[in-house]
């Protein structure tokens, strides 16, 4: 793999932390690697900030085709900046 499909992206974030191991937990089952960020500090401030799912930038375009066909209230689903 090349240095760029190793970079992690954010594809979702979410205020909720377990929504966030919903999704992390149906990208693994996909065969998608996955990494939680935050998702202690929003222990510490429930609501206060986002836990980011990233993946590799290589699977980037899977996950998101994924995490669209759910219900999940990711707040930033659709604001690839953020």
């Amino acid at each position: 793999m090349t240095e760029q499909d190793q970079q992690l992206v954010s594809v979702a974030g979410f205020r909720d932390p377990t929504e966030a191991h919903f999704a992390q937990g149906m990208l693994e089952a996909a065969g998608i690697e996955t990494l939680l960020q935050g998702e202690n500090a929003n222990a510490l401030y429930p609501g206060a900030l986002r836990v980011r799912l990233q993946v590799r930038e290589a699977d980037e375009a899977a996950a998101r085709a994924l995490l669209a066909t759910t219900e999940l209230e990711d707040d930033t689903l659709d604001d690839p900046a953020r």
